[in-house]
């Protein structure tokens, strides 16, 4: 793709042109500031053609660039992403996963204000290959040890330094040997019309299953460590998700293991969520729960049982702004702030 066809600012070109020699990691940018000529630039050849969606839900991306009777193809949603094949009359015409069409140009943006943002819409994340990994103060092996993750474990990572990655640690900076870690990169694409109904479908279809299974563990009343309180099937979600987090406050003091799956003998942040949906019928993964369910896209979407997401960490959502989750081997499992650190999905099972 030409420059000339983008037709990108003097200040950007120069950036990009200095990118193609870095060899500093596609998601290291500096931060975005009012001068445009003084923004970092690095290693921006996967960048050059990006157009990102501003948009308070999604831009429809149609076959025409025609906002009447273009058919639509698809959705680009708020801060996904695709890659710029020309304009047409204030309409960019794009590619995004399956989905190749037109946007309207006033719902994105790309060239200098893409890349301010890109490091915001894109996530880098590390994921754990060995059984347990060290975190360290800095970037070195000598380096005072903060604590660990465990195999399965996915980080969301700020930088490289040193052969290590930069993650955070209960809210604090640490830094994992990337000699024993999996980086993938992950943007959001547009979703087709006929993705986006096979995904509802099979949403629903899993929300029931999910339900069903609640339901009956619940009325069964098995005793378990400690059992669920018995239940009466209403049908609804909310109503499970409360009974869920009534549950599992019931353990608030009880100890924090690396690896544990018992709720009273002690277990780690994902081994909780696992083990209180457990009880509710419902069979989680002991790693990667920010895949199960379906997302719910910001906390005020968020209902009582839901899980949070934040970076080599999960709990579970109270209402209100609350979690309960296994925060620390020194906290133990403990009621707590939904925004002590920063939230990267949102997960409903039922």
């Amino acid at each position: 793709m030409s420059i000339k066809k983008i037709l990108w600012p003097t200040a950007l070109i120069a950036g990009v042109v200095l990118g193609l020699f870095s060899k500093a990691p596609t998601y290291a940018y500096g931060p975005a500031c009012e001068d445009a000529t003084s923004v970092e630039l690095v290693d921006n050849r996967e960048y050059v053609d990006l157009v990102i969606a501003q948009v308070d839900s999604w831009v429809n991306v149609r076959e025409t660039p025609d906002e009447k009777n273009g058919k639509i193809l698809g959705k680009l949603y708020n801060n996904s992403v695709g890659h710029f094949i020309e304009e047409t009359n204030g309409w960019y015409k794009i590619k995004s996963g399956t989905v190749e069409g037109y946007v309207k140009a006033e719902y994105c943006v790309m060239g200098m204000e893409a890349l301010k943002i890109a490091r915001d819409v894109e996530i880098t994340y590390a994921k754990i290959n060995v059984p347990t990994l060290r975190v360290r103060e800095k970037a070195t092996t000598e380096s005072r040890i903060l604590g660990t993750f465990s195999n399965g474990d996915e980080l969301v990572v700020t930088a490289e330094e040193d052969g290590f990655a930069k993650v955070d640690y209960n809210n604090e900076i640490g830094f994992i040997s990337l000699d024993y870690v999996d980086i993938h990169t992950e943007f959001v694409e547009a979703e087709s019309i006929e993705e986006e109904r096979a995904r509802k479908e099979a949403e629903e279809k899993a929300r029931r299953e999910a339900q069903a299974k609640a339901n009956a563990k619940l009325n069964k009343n098995t005793k378990s460590e400690p059992s669920a309180p018995a239940y009466t099937p209403s049908g609804d979600s909310y109503d499970l998700g409360v009974q869920l987090v009534n549950f599992a406050v019931q353990f608030v003091g009880n100890p924090y293991v690396y690896g544990g799956t018992s709720l009273t003998e002690g277990c780690d942040c994902s081994g909780f969520v696992m083990s209180v949906y457990k009880n509710f019928g419902v069979n989680l993964p002991r790693t990667g729960q920010r895949n199960s369910g379906y997302a719910i896209a910001s906390l005020d979407q968020a209902q009582p049982g839901d899980i949070l997401c934040y970076s080599g960490h999960v709990a579970i959502y109270m209402g209100n702004g609350q979690i309960v989750h296994a925060a620390t081997p020194s906290q133990g499992i403990v009621i707590g702030s939904a925004t002590y650190t920063t939230i990267i999905g949102i997960r409903r099972i039922f």
